[in-house]
């Protein structure tokens, strides 16, 4: 599927029953763009693959889907803080949970050339650094 934001190949995944009431429309399959990070539910014939290749976002982001797939997630949904706050927490939490320190990817995220965030990265860390501690 194409990012519908910037065109690139979009990673398409299943979302674990536990994160869907944190996801766009309660949505059981989304899609994720490595280049832009938007997150955007996947058409109803969309067929996730089994193992998403989270490594085509960067090397700097997790590839493990317990630890990816929460981090993207949370990501995709940092466009509306405000909006979206009871989620980010509950997946900023699951990250942590996975042993992965979610601002430090962020941090390298914002410093990866191959990345183009539709959202802006540096200020969206700042603010959730706020909303965690």
């Amino acid at each position: 599927m194409a990012c519908s934001a910037c065109g690139s190949s979009a990673i398409s995944f299943a979302v674990p029953e536990e994160h869907r009431p944190d996801t766009p429309s309660g949505a059981a399959v989304v899609s994720f763009c490595p280049h832009c990070l938007t997150l955007e539910p996947a058409p109803d014939d969309e067929t996730p693959t089994d193992d998403p290749d989270f490594a085509r976002v960067s090397d700097q982001f997790p590839t493990q889907p317990e630890r990816a797939i929460p981090l993207a997630l949370t990501i995709g949904l940092c466009s509306s803080l405000a909006m979206n706050r009871a989620a980010i927490e509950s997946l900023l939490d699951a990250v942590e949970r996975a042993g992965v320190d979610p601002l430090l990817v962020l941090d390298r995220l914002s410093a990866d050339p191959s990345v183009e965030p539709a959202v802006d990265l540096e200020r969206r860390r700042h603010q959730l650094e706020q909303l965690r501690y």
